[in-house]
């Protein structure tokens, strides 16, 4: 079954989505209308800074790098965290003509320097704040955004003339049209770079904005980093495009106990994040949420990774605000799925929503459409799709096809052409034969009582070629045991679905990008 993108566009009289062409331009409205709104708070005195003064900082990183010898179409990488530097850089070497390569400042130095000789970046932009003293293999420049509590603000770029010449790297690849390159989730060998235009960026914050209907009323903070899609297109580029605000916590960082202090010297109206960020919230609610103190939230966000169903409801309860599901990869600029705005559509249990702005299909093993409730794998096709990897044309073959990018996800999509995700392809569980899905198995332990979190994973065996094997962590003072946790799963579960193996554990391995290190937990729990 496939669901073109009009399907996600009812109602779309209601609501007009910023019109911007890429990175370059993401500004321009703003300023002209509206140059004296603010467009970020930052630092630990939350200073505002107008979209005037923005556009104004990133004009003057654009001329700095212009006169540094870089070209249009030259591979700029940017090592910060969530700051005003990040920004001003990013959007400083889009003017510029430049594609910007976000990369996280806590991967160790070998693995930033692979990257960067990888994508053969000419220059990399840094914060000295979060990286200090770097050794690259390209020139690095520290760069400092100077504000004062009257909201000026000032740059410093010690830029050099650039004399690293072209290299015959995966920069060869990139012309003017590109915006940005995002390393997917992995290991350095096995990170791939994803290169996204410049209207592929148009149209991932375009459909964000109309799916939540962003306007200059609204504000947020960012919880997600930026050197991922999550948080640069959801949070970052969407509110910006939109004219809304953006608080930067102190140290670029998520902070949960700052967080309500944060949203309300932001006056936000919703945020985004993944779910162990959200179970964070969650669990310190009793103690930390302000109540009717708290900033009136019109939704709060879900993505990168799957939500059980319990907390979801748990949160809406909590912050008084629909929590919507999303659904989305770095190949498809982040967002292909959202559950809509309360007064848009239903909400459906267990689903990640409708198409925004692509077509969705479920196929079987062939390629070929599914029935409505089928599983098979998620294929998404539209303007957000980047064309391919940098450098790995096979692996471009066997992920991209006849202009389809295969996610590797299972799902089913019903008759309204609301998707449910029910795992990954390469996650699954062979149990002598029976295939089984660990994050259905996930989120039955999540609705355990006591239990936190849970990872599922496979267990090599003789007999059976894997079995079932779990790592849960349990709430303080909840008392719940190996034995009460077992008996849970064989009335909720199918018996070859039941955990062979089950450790209770202090506390489960994350990635920076906040969704479940499936390789750490094989490592350290399936031997």
């Amino acid at each position: 079954m496939a669901v073109p993108a009009a399907a996600s566009v009812r109602d779309a009289n209601r609501y007009r989505p910023p019109q911007v062409s890429g990175l370059a331009d993401l500004l321009d409205r703003q300023v002209r209308e509206r140059s004296s709104a603010r467009a970020l708070v930052v630092s630990s005195e939350r200073v505002q800074l107008s979209y005037r003064a923005l556009a104004a900082l990133a004009d003057d990183v654009a001329a700095r790098l212009d006169g540094a010898g870089l070209r249009r179409g030259d591979a700029v990488g940017l090592i910060c965290a969530n700051t005003a530097e990040f920004v001003v850089g990013l959007l400083g070497a889009a003017r510029a003509g430049m594609v910007v390569a976000p990369l996280d400042p806590a991967l160790p130095e070998p693995q930033l320097a692979a990257r960067l000789a990888g994508l053969g970046a000419r220059a990399v932009l840094f914060d000295t704040a979060v990286s200090g003293a770097v050794v690259l293999p390209v020139p690095a420049w520290p760069l400092r955004v100077d504000v004062s509590r009257a909201g000026t603000a000032t740059v410093v770029l010690e830029t050099s003339a650039c004399g690293v010449p072209h290299v015959t790297a995966a920069s060869a690849e990139l012309s003017e049209r590109d915006a940005l390159v995002l390393f997917t989730a992995g290991t350095t060998a096995r990170a791939k770079m994803v290169p996204l235009t410049h209207a592929n960026v148009a149209a991932s914050v375009q459909n964000i904005c109309a799916a939540y209907e962003l306007g200059p009323g609204d504000a947020t903070v960012a919880v997600m980093p930026f050197f991922h899609g999550h948080g640069l297109f959801a949070a970052l580029l969407a509110s910006l495009a939109s004219g809304g605000c953006v608080l930067l916590p102190e140290r670029g960082r998520f902070s949960a106990g700052t967080f309500w202090d944060d949203m309300r010297a932001a006056g936000a109206t919703w945020f985004t994040a993944v779910p162990a960020i959200h179970e964070i919230l969650l669990d310190r609610s009793e103690r930390e949420h302000p109540g009717p103190r708290a900033p009136q939230l019109k939704f709060v966000r879900s993505c990168s990774a799957p939500l059980n169903t319990a907390t979801q409801r748990a949160l809406e309860r909590t912050f008084g605000a629909p929590l919507l599901s999303a659904y989305g990869m770095t190949e498809s600029s982040h967002q292909a799925t959202s559950e809509p705005l309360p007064q848009r559509g239903a909400l459906r249990q267990g689903s990640v929503g409708r198409p925004t702005g692509v077509a969705v299909r479920v196929t079987d093993g062939n390629g070929r459409p599914c029935p409505a409730g089928v599983e098979g794998e998620v294929w998404v096709q539209g303007p957000t799709v980047a064309r391919g990897y940098l450098a790995d044309g096979e692996e471009s073959a066997r992920t991209f096809v006849g202009g389809w990018l295969r996610t590797g996800d299972l799902g089913t999509l019903d008759g309204d052409g609301y998707l449910s995700l029910t795992g990954r392809l390469k996650n699954l569980i062979n149990r002598g034969g029976e295939k089984i899905s660990p994050e259905h198995v996930e989120d039955i332990l999540a609705g355990c009582p006591g239990v936190a979190e849970a990872a599922v994973f496979a267990v090599p065996d003789a007999v059976f070629g894997q079995r079932v094997g779990a790592a849960v962590v349990v709430r303080d003072g909840d008392g719940a045991g190996r034995a009460e946790i077992l008996r849970y799963c064989r009335d909720h579960l199918a018996p070859f679905e039941v955990p062979d193996r089950l450790e209770v554990v202090t506390a489960l391995p994350y990635t920076a990008k906040g969704g479940l290190d499936r390789k750490a937990v094989q490592a350290r729990y399936a031997r």
